[in-house]
């Protein structure tokens, strides 16, 4: 599918981004995780550029062995690369330490694959700026006015898999959360430092969650539309997907047997 597709049923009109609080001209960052992405990549990048023009773009490139830093350059986009693979949760906490190391005011975080559409994006990041919250996270199955309930037809293991998710985040949240697993995320400065620390989990959009709650700031879980992967095969399938469930579930818990524990001052 082409990064100008749409891959939800029944998409609607967007709803208007909301009144911004605070003053014009924040520093907006956006930073792309990108392990040999040059085929996807230059969409990604141009998308960025017209739905947020004089918007920051960083690729943390893991790695690479094709051409994606030197598409990122050539695209005016800042690199950050890593000598060797280090993983996602690498290429996350890099980001976001950039984003706090450099003073920014707001941070966006979209997957190098085409998955996540720009213009969604700049509504996660206008709530944030707005101060509705401190970060806001894209869902693929959240609902609200203008959005489908059942807008996405996962498969069956898939559908069992994002069940069990929802309801390990519910037990140790205590609060839904449907899309644990989004990687579309829009955050204030306060949140930078806590989404900046290294993740020990194969599952570190969860673990940031869980972190976020912690420490109390305000997380909103914002339906969005999203696309089939732009090109090339995704890197999480089969085995690796079974693996993630697994990891997730066994990181939600963990995190509710601590809590449990603190909460008896053991």
């Amino acid at each position: 599918m082409s990064l100008g597709a749409e891959a939800g049923r029944g998409r609607l009109p967007l709803r208007p981004a909301p009144t911004l609080l605070y003053p014009p001209g924040m520093r907006t960052l956006v930073f792309i995780p990108a392990w040999n992405e040059e085929q996807n990549l230059p969409a990604v990048l141009d998308e960025l550029s017209g739905e947020l023009p004089g918007t920051d773009v960083l690729v943390v490139d893991d790695g690479s062995t094709d051409g994606t830093a030197d598409i990122a350059h050539q695209h005016g986009a800042e690199v950050l690369s890593f000598g060797e693979n280090r993983g996602l949760r690498a290429g996350i906490a890099a980001g976001y330490e950039f984003a706090a190391d450099h003073g920014y005011d707001l941070c966006g975080r979209v997957d190098a694959d085409g998955q996540h559409p720009a213009a969604e994006l700049r509504r996660l990041l206008a709530k944030v700026e707005a101060g509705e919250c401190d970060v806001a996270v894209g869902s693929r199955f959240a609902s609200a006015e203008g959005f489908e309930d059942e807008r996405y037809e996962p498969s069956p293991a898939r559908r069992l898999g994002t069940g069990l998710l929802r309801q390990s985040m519910k037990v140790v949240l205590g609060r839904p959360f449907h899309d644990a697993t989004s990687g579309m995320y829009a955050a204030n400065a306060k949140a930078l430092p806590v989404l900046a620390r290294p993740y020990t989990s194969g599952a570190p959009e969860v673990e940031a969650i869980l972190r976020l709650e912690a420490e109390g700031l305000r997380v909103e879980e914002v339906p969005v539309e999203m696309r089939e992967r732009a090109g090339g095969e995704s890197k999480l399938q089969g085995k690796k997907a079974v693996l993630l469930v697994l990891t997730v579930i066994g990181t939600l818990l963990t995190a509710g047997y601590l809590r449990h524990r603190r909460s008896r001052g053991g």
